[in-house]
């Protein structure tokens, strides 16, 4: 069905419809129409033999009339991390490769700065390749290559800086086909135009061609990048076309300022408060594409409520995030390293507070959250708040345990603390020292024995070393508290984070049991202070704490999942509501949070009461907890649920050449 002339995509982004009835399918919890995804029996084409799988191909092919279509993502995120939607891309680039083979395109907008690292440019070829060629005769800086990750799927990057001068043209026509208003949008609503009106380009090029007899399908993640969607309704260029929201715009601005936003959805006024946020723009080109989708998809039934009251239309099809999942033959296997990346993190934990007072690292346990700097949004003042009750609980038992907590996300900072890196230096010269004794104590311990003599043990190492460990150890001494921040932030005294550390009084005191490692950047193996990557980083600590208050997915409980950590996730976000329902429980390690319709004191409450009943669990016990949320992590596969995204492809070919 297509999208008629004039305003009509406009007026029905106003409306609520798009005047597309959603697919019939099994109803989810909530109501929301959910489909499965099933394996569907189907000819390998010849042109794809590239690992596809017979399903995506045979399937997709009956619904588009015949030969298996041509699948396209178009996304912001395409080589280049900038969210979510990159792991989503990125993770599942394996499998899409391996079950649409040569038929699988992402496009994604150009970007000199970061685009570069990931993606590798080579001559266009084939039919995507001549359209390419096409844009690059019109002037537009078009690229064909090979995004670098595992998978390597064909990539065509556009540029938008190459219509910049047609910019004050694609947002009249905007106006005059779809009743959408730009004006002076800024820069990024302007890029997304920009690119969006290429990516219509190349499909029109894309399909003009002779020969091309493949259905054509695209599938469209997130508002920046579904700027074409109204324009190719609008030309009946018979593309199936898929819209993904992972989180709606309006949704995710009014849940930061509005601690009812759950409660009154329903009574949202989504062009006033659109107005008054100054995103009207944004807003009404994500209701148009969501209109004119063919098929609309979101990731949860928390964001599928967000649809239905926000963008005034119910998906069609539910698409959870997965991961590719590591499996190991033996369990003890992710257990080691579990041991010797928890080894790392006690490195870091020595460096930064043994020179101040020193604890029993074997009764020390490491609990993390982590995520965009969206305070509220992401639970960290909940957290916060929890590991003061937790404080407070564990001196007044007389606990000897301590739970030292990493808060990881992205602040604006100037550099590493002076102190902090003076700390992690003394540390790694304090280790160096021991090195050297140890290597000469035990080469003239074995000299010793060797000629049969009683070694004499302080002539086994020289002066000029214990001198030397001696001052390394008088120098390392500090009177100063850890800090808790690991960054000097440019807006210290603004930070809310820190603002609420600092009223709960959680500044590492001796005596506290609960220590705070506020770290403002993203954890890598290339940063001086933990020498690991992010994911191994995971797998050291013992418990991720995620109690979102607005959560369109949640990868961060997942990726605690894929590597067997215990995590806490929350009924008000999407993987929340996938694993445990609305009802919350801590089933198999997996601890949801029922924060919806509860005050903010009565999850601080019971989040308190889990993380103290954590710690009081014995070795065994995580033991053998983790070995229950790693039996968990296949669910979460890739294989499994790219199934979903097939069911959505399927559907959406059934309208390619309407």
């Amino acid at each position: 069905m297509a999208v008629g002339m004039g305003k009509s995509m406009a007026s029905q982004a106003e409306r609520g419809g798009g005047g597309l009835r959603p697919a019939a399918g099994r109803e989810g919890r909530r109501g929301i129409p959910f489909r499965r995804g099933r394996a569907a029996s189907g000819a390998m084409d010849e042109e794809a033999k590239g690992g596809q799988s017979a399903a995506a191909g045979g399937a997709a092919a009956r619904a588009g009339g015949g030969r298996a279509p041509l699948l396209f993502e178009i996304a912001w995120e395409v080589c280049q991390q900038l969210g979510g939607i990159y792991t989503v891309l990125r993770s599942k680039a394996p499998t899409m490769v391996q079950r649409w083979g040569k038929r699988y395109f992402l496009v994604g907008p150009y970007n000199a700065d970061l685009s570069g690292l990931e993606f590798e440019e080579h001559r266009p070829a084939g039919p995507v390749g001549r359209a390419v060629r096409a844009l690059q005769a019109e002037g537009i800086d078009a690229r064909w290559g090979r995004w670098l990750v595992t998978g390597q799927p064909q990539t065509v990057l556009l540029n938008g800086d190459s219509v910049w001068g047609r910019l004050d043209e694609i947002k009249y026509f905007l106006w005059e086909h779809h009743g959408i208003a730009c004006g002076d949008g800024g820069s990024l609503p302007d890029e997304v135009l920009a690119f969006g009106h290429i990516v219509e380009r190349l499909f029109r090029r894309l399909l003009e061609q002779r020969g091309l007899s493949r259905p054509v399908v695209a599938h469209f993640h997130e508002w920046m990048g579904a700027a074409a969607i109204p324009e190719l309704r609008r030309a009946r260029l018979g593309v199936g076309i898929v819209f993904t929201t992972h989180a709606t715009l309006l949704g995710r601005y009014l849940a930061t300022g509005d601690a009812g936003f759950h409660d009154r959805l329903g009574q949202v006024d989504w062009r006033g408060e659109a107005r008054r946020l100054n995103i009207e723009p944004a807003v009404l080109l994500e209701r148009a594409a969501a209109a004119g989708a063919h098929v609309l998809t979101t990731v949860s039934e928390v964001t599928g409520e967000e649809c239905r009251h926000l963008l005034g239309r119910s998906p069609d099809v539910l698409l959870p995030n997965g991961l590719n999942i590591e499996r190991f033959a033996a369990v003890h296997e992710f257990q080691n390293l579990h041991r010797v990346y928890k080894d790392r993190i006690h490195r870091f934990v020595m460096g930064q507070f043994f020179p101040s007072y020193t604890f029993d690292l074997d009764r020390t346990l490491y609990f993390f959250s982590a995520g965009r700097c969206e305070y509220r949004n992401k639970g960290f003042d909940l957290v916060l708040e929890s590991l003061a009750r937790l404080n407070a609980a564990l001196r007044g038992a007389g606990e000897r345990r301590t739970v030292v907590f990493f808060l990881i996300t992205q602040r604006p900072y100037r550099q590493i603390n002076s102190q902090v890196l003076h700390r992690s230096a003394m540390l790694e010269e304090l280790r160096r020292n021991c090195e050297a004794i140890r290597e000469q104590f035990g080469e003239r311990l074995f000299e010793a024995c060797a000629r049969g003599q009683a070694p004499d043990y302080n002539a086994l190492v020289d002066d000029y070393w214990r001198l030397r460990l001696r001052r390394l150890m008088h120098a390392r001494r500090a009177a100063a508290l850890p800090l808790v921040v690991t960054h000097d932030l440019l807006d210290d005294a603004g930070d809310e984070v820190l603002r609420q550390i600092r009223y709960l009084n959680l500044v590492n005191n001796a005596s506290d049991a609960v220590k705070v490692v506020y770290h403002p950047d993203f954890v890598s193996a290339a940063g001086p202070l933990f020498g690991m990557d992010y994911d191994q980083f995971v797998r050291g600590c013992h418990l991720g704490v995620f109690p979102s208050f607005y959560e369109p997915w949640g990868y961060t409980p997942l990726e605690c999942v894929a590597r067997g950590v215990p995590a806490v996730t929350s009924d008000l976000s999407g993987f929340g509501t996938y694993v445990g329902g609305a009802d919350g429980g801590s089933e198999g390690g997996i601890y949801v949070l029922p924060r919806r319709g509860r005050s903010f004191d009565e999850a601080a409450a019971q989040l308190a009461a889990w993380l103290l009943e954590f710690c009081r669990m014995g070795r065994r016990e995580r033991i053998a907890q983790r070995n229950r949320v790693e039996a968990r992590a296949e669910q979460f596969d890739w294989q499994r649920l790219a199934d979903n995204y097939d069911t959505a492809h399927r559907l959406a070919a059934r309208y390619c050449g309407t």
